[in-house]
């Protein structure tokens, strides 16, 4: 079974947002880079928060079909990095989100509105 990107994108928002992720942007980055086509950025206010995030993230990308590439960061939860091929995830704990602030280093990237 496959996923494709966007509807791969939209379950990991939803997975991170029951988990009360803050701060969630997806950056579309086709046309922009090759690394992947999107990037989910969030933050959580703490190790455990963080941690509960990326492993719900990881479980739905699973059960929709997803294959999970790599998963760092995850014994200190302070940015855990889970790559699932098209989509890329990256969950912060707040601090180091914006001592990172990687949204703008991809400032050309789309933001994708949520409906």
């Amino acid at each position: 079974m496959s996923i494709s990107p966007d509807k791969l994108m939209s379950v990991i928002v939803d997975a991170a947002e029951d988990k009360k992720a803050m701060n969630l942007v997806t950056l579309d980055l086709q046309g922009v880079s090759l690394i992947a086509d999107y990037f989910v950025i969030c933050h959580g206010n703490s190790e455990p928060q963080v941690q509960a995030i990326a492993t719900e993230i990881k479980k739905v990308a699973e059960q929709n079909g997803a294959r999970v590439r790599g998963l760092e960061g995850m014994d200190t939860a302070r940015w855990v990095l889970v790559d699932l091929g098209d989509v890329i995830v990256h969950v912060f704990h707040r601090e180091d989100r914006e001592y990172y602030n990687i949204e703008r280093l991809w400032s050309d990237a789309k933001v994708v509105e949520r409906v």
